[in-house]
């Protein structure tokens, strides 16, 4: 395996613990666990797409401007859900 199909799967295995994590956000089964499940989700995520777009930048892939695009409004959405996090997580600790 080589380490770009290595980040790639740790990006993907991110993706699906974050989904997984969002997902019991509204589970009241397992409603404690759905902020660390979350985010263990999105620093799997982030590592995997930064180990990406970094081995593929030493590589000399050229990557169309949509995927750039793509990566940077993933980043941006990551840290807005973090935002949110923070926000909900703050929301249940007041009385």
């Amino acid at each position: 395996m080589t380490r770009l199909k290595l980040a790639e799967l740790t990006s993907t295995s991110g993706a699906l613990v974050l989904g997984v994590g969002l997902g019991a956000l509204l589970a009241t089964s397992i409603g404690t666990l759905a902020g660390p499940i979350t985010v263990v989700g999105v620093a799997m995520h982030a590592f995997g797409m930064w180990d990406k777009h970094r081995l593929e930048a030493q590589g000399g892939v050229q990557r169309p401007t949509w995927i750039v695009a793509l990566y940077w409004v993933c980043w941006l959405l990551l840290v807005a859900l973090l935002a949110l996090l923070l926000l909900w997580s703050r929301r249940q600790e007041l009385p």
